[in-house]
């Protein structure tokens, strides 16, 4: 019997067009361009503005600019899973919104959690349903609209995030490629220093919350770039280690953009040259759930069928992984 594995068979995406710089950041906050630069590699990152925009719009842009380049029947999509951790709203899952509004209503969908990880996380998950033959087609989307909980008056946040979403699509696959392998990790000990204080069900939301800025994401800067390094790095070495893979026959790094030092380091561990690194950090800062996908739509025409792919990531929680996939069309 022959082995299915779930591939990437399309992407798409979708970034606002508001740009926001770090000249303009400059005049928000104690910062300025070459202190935001040195340290993260980021120049713009861009933001959603516009009464009732969400994270699901984002997410049916970036759906939307799939289907067309693809020219897949949205009926034919099983399911649709959008990894974020800026929902529209509480209880009501995106994802349904979402599988509606782009007319996949023969698909059923949920929201996918794991912060900075929500897309690797995804990705297996999507990978499993396929596999399994149970569906054919799993639409999986990663967007934030991370400006709508940055406090813009805390430089040591609100300079790296950036609103935006991508969208890929995994279907079978008999010639072998796809997703190879995986190693997905978490550790609770990450829950204090990467979190909102107020809004979930240990600490309901109140006047008082509101007045003390708790609904904002607070990031123990230091400490979380230690593990990201550590972490990503060493998950992202695995993956050749496991699969008997050198540096040479990687073609890419699809690293998470949190940090550029970060990426540089993973890149560093394994073992790629600069140029099979994707980066689009400078243009998008971190958009959380939304940079693997970005990375893959912005690459896309330079991919080519049976190209060597390492994922790797690092969110909050802490949650943390790598991937092995063999890229699976030309564009």
């Amino acid at each position: 019997m022959t082995k299915i594995t779930a591939a990437i068979t399309a992407v798409g995406k979708y970034v606002p067009e508001y740009v926001l710089t770090n000249k303009e950041l400059e005049t928000m906050v104690d910062t300025n361009d070459e202190w935001i630069t040195s340290r993260t590699g980021i120049k713009e990152r861009r933001i959603l503005k516009g009464k009732g925009l969400g994270t699901g719009y984002m997410a049916i842009k970036s759906a939307q600019d799939l289907l067309q380049k693809s020219s897949v029947n949205p009926k034919e999509i099983d399911l649709v899973i959008v990894a974020t951790a800026t929902p529209d709203l509480q209880v009501s899952s995106t994802a349904a919104y979402v599988a509606t509004e782009i007319g996949a209503t023969n698909a059923f969908g949920y929201d996918l959690q794991a912060a900075c990880s929500s897309f690797l996380y995804g990705m297996s998950t999507a990978a499993s349903y396929i596999e399994s033959g149970r569906y054919k087609k799993v639409l999986l989307i990663g967007a934030d609209k991370m400006s709508s909980i940055l406090d813009y008056t805390d430089r040591t946040t609100c300079i790296i995030f950036g609103d935006g979403a991508g969208a890929a699509l995994l279907e079978a696959n008999t010639e072998g490629l796809g997703l190879q392998d995986e190693y997905l990790r978490s550790d609770g000990i990450g829950r204090e220093f990467l979190k909102i204080e107020a809004g979930g069900s240990v600490l309901p939301a109140s006047e008082e919350t509101v007045k003390n800025g708790q609904h904002f994401v607070y990031q123990e800067g230091k400490t979380v770039f230690k593990y990201a390094v550590s972490n990503m790095s060493d998950v992202a070495a695995k993956m050749l280690t496991r699969n008997n893979l050198t540096e040479e026959d990687i073609q890419w790094l699809v690293a998470h953009q949190a940090n550029k030092r970060i990426i540089e380091a993973t890149a560093k561990r394994v073992g790629v040259s600069s140029e099979k690194v994707m980066m689009n950090i400078q243009h998008y800062g971190n958009t959380t759930s939304a940079t693997l996908p970005l990375l893959l739509a912005d690459y896309e025409k330079q991919l080519k069928k049976g190209d060597n792919l390492i994922f790797a990531a690092f969110g909050g929680g802490f949650t943390w992984g790598a991937a092995y996939v063999k890229w699976a069309y030309n564009s």
